[in-house]
């Protein structure tokens, strides 16, 4: 029941498991996620993170980004969503990530968190993508990231 739930609420479709020996270079996912009000508070409230750039509109607005932005953590973590439930999908480790904030997210935007098999490293069974969310044509997060995969052997 709980996986129907993050399913239909997070618009992730059932998980894909990829095992090491059938990954290819180029091979990709995607997920996307539309943030709302109630994602910035619930993600303030679990990360701890009650920054007002996040919170308070009166506050927000006199800084440069003129208005509320996304936790940039908040929206990282769709590509958590897209290599954990697609590619490679479930059984995979994350080893690293790397995240590069380029451009804010504001609540009612749509995010499309990709990740893109760049690298494959046979003799660990692991590898390298490239991830990136966007808004509409805009890159808002790009990054990399090392994860270890399960061999079917």
């Amino acid at each position: 029941m709980l996986l129907l739930y993050i399913r239909i609420i997070w618009n992730i479709p059932a998980f894909t498991v990829f095992f090491f020996e059938e990954l290819t270079l180029g091979q990709h996912a995607t997920v996307s996620r539309t943030i709302t009000e109630t994602d910035l508070r619930n993600f303030s409230g679990v990360s701890g993170d009650t920054n007002p750039m996040h919170l308070n509109e009166e506050f927000a607005k006199a800084t440069q980004f003129g208005g509320i932005i996304v936790h940039g953590m908040l929206t990282a973590s769709l590509i958590s969503a897209v290599i954990g439930t697609k590619l490679p999908g479930p059984g995979c480790i994350y080893m690293s990530q790397t995240l590069k904030f380029l451009a804010p997210v504001r609540v009612g935007d749509t995010v499309y968190a990709t990740a893109t098999i760049k690298e494959l490293i046979p003799e660990k069974k692991r590898a390298r993508l490239e991830t990136r969310c966007y808004v509409k044509d805009t890159l808002v997060i790009d990054g990399e990231a090392l994860i270890k995969v399960p061999a079917k052997s």
